[in-house]
């Protein structure tokens, strides 16, 4: 055989054993990417509680009463007034550098002279509250039922985030258990505050990840008598509930998220691969929420120091927050405003104002009587301390997902990206309105999504159960 001949056969076997091992090497990792776990076995009675699990444990279920006591009341001013001078913002700086104190100094004078404690706390006592002990702590939950006649009323589950309590829900909660034109169903809401926020307590052993909040909130559930329901979360709400429609997928009717979002590492790898052609991966109305990977990257990193802090050292700073109300307010305030609108990061108020001050110190106030920063703050460190989190991540689930995307949510996702996890997304609509704090920014519009979707989980059930 001609040396030529030789040496082009061996470059061309060379050639082919590559693309052999590149094609094989593209198929293990499409399928490693693609390849389902399988669910953890999880005890779905752990004991949160101090000490060690009784033999026979409290199930009651007691009314609870929101109290803004004067003794509290009293030492939060007596704080608020001898805090020391704000260090003054920059020239030409407004709110980029965080908290304008200009602007701080406004909220504060207006907590302590204008905002009125006793009201507040009666206007949060306008609901049926309640606690109840799951798994060894005290969760405090609101429960309200329609007073409409001859509709369906169907059970649903609202979950907060952080800095929240389910005050986030307050104004929504009259229009979910109202009638409504077109609608022959009505929710019987149950408002829950996350474990170790608002009014719910907290655990002094590690591993309350949001996979075992998911557990307690279906415990709270059946302890109310619903072996199926019907879920709405955002924020870290969502995370929890997203763990629960993996986990419980035959008790979860639908599941409907104003923060959608799949964690799957084969969604990950679909976000990068997106940039090389944004305008066919995303709706070219909505490309700039998602590309340049650059800008979106520039702006979590910006705007996401609290969430590593909070992920590694929560204990820290809350010690400075647990202590200073001036200085609470200053980090819950700046974090709201900026995922109400991150465009105004150029005016004093950096995004707050697209919220009612009241709304936003109930939140602060809750937080202050409850000393709950930290126990809340420590979600971020249990997410990403515990496999069982990242395996559950990776399970999609069949249960009928509906998503609303408003123009000021921390992360979006496409459709195609989000039915990894959710395949069954019988929903989904992007508004150029809107942030992170929907039920407190944009209410009705929430609500509208919410019977909308729940009207479309109908008839997917009623589908799959003929």
């Amino acid at each position: 055989m001609p040396r030529r001949i030789k040496s082009n056969m061996i470059k061309l076997i060379t050639l082919s054993s590559i693309v052999a091992v590149a094609a094989i090497g593209s198929g293990l990792i499409t399928y490693k990417l693609h390849s389902v776990p399988k669910k953890p076995e999880l005890n779905l009675q752990k004991w949160w509680g101090i000490g060690e699990k009784p033999k026979e444990e409290d199930t009651s279920i007691k009314i609870f009463n929101i109290d803004f006591n004067d003794t509290m009341i009293h030492d939060l001013k007596q704080r608020l007034k001898n805090h020391r001078p704000f260090t003054k913002s920059l020239e030409g700086i407004q709110s980029e550098y965080g908290i304008n104190t200009k602007y701080l100094d406004k909220i504060i004078t207006y907590w302590l002279d204008k905002y009125d404690f006793k009201k507040r706390a009666e206007l949060l006592n306008r609901y049926s509250h309640y606690k109840t002990r799951i798994q060894g702590l005290d969760i405090h939950f609101i429960r309200e039922t329609p007073k409409a006649r001859g509709l369906k009323v169907l059970p649903l589950l609202l979950l907060h985030g952080w800095p929240s309590s389910s005050k986030e829900f307050d104004k929504i909660i009259p229009m979910l258990t109202s009638k409504r034109n077109k609608y022959n169903f009505v929710f019987e809401v149950i408002a829950a505050d996350l474990p170790g926020f608002g009014f719910s307590e907290g655990t002094n052993k590690p591993g309350l990840n949001p996979v075992q909040i998911g557990i307690i909130m279906r415990n709270l559930m059946k302890r109310l008598g619903f072996d199926k329901f019907y879920l709405q979360a955002g924020d870290w709400g969502s995370q929890c509930a997203t763990h629960m429609v993996t986990m419980f997928p035959d008790e979860i009717l639908g599941f409907h998220t104003n923060m959608p979002f799949s964690s799957r590492p084969v969604s990950a790898v679909k976000m990068l691969l997106g940039s090389l052609a944004p305008d066919v991966a995303v709706d070219s109305r909505y490309v700039d929420r998602i590309y340049p990977l650059k800008k979106l990257f520039s702006y979590l990193l910006k705007e996401s120091g609290y969430f590593h802090i909070q992920a590694t050292k929560p204990d820290t700073i809350g010690v400075a927050l647990s202590d200073s109300p001036a200085g609470l307010a200053a980090y819950i305030v700046e974090k709201m405003g900026v995922v109400s609108n991150r465009d105004q990061l150029n005016t004093p108020h950096g995004g707050i104002e697209n919220l009612h001050l009241d709304d936003v110190l109930d939140t602060i106030t809750i937080v202050w009587t409850n000393n709950c920063i930290v126990t809340s703050s420590r979600i971020y460190a249990e997410a990403f301390a515990w496999p069982e989190v990242n395996i559950i991540h990776n399970i999609p689930t069949p249960v009928p997902t509906a998503a609303i995307n408003f123009k000021y949510e921390v992360l979006y996702q496409p459709d195609w990206i989000l039915r990894d996890k959710f395949p069954n997304l019988v929903s989904s609509n992007t508004l150029d309105l809107g942030g992170h704090f929907a039920a407190l920014q944009t209410p009705q519009v929430l609500v509208d999504d919410i019977f909308s979707a729940t009207a479309k989980f109908l008839d997917f059930n009623a589908k799959k159960n003929r």
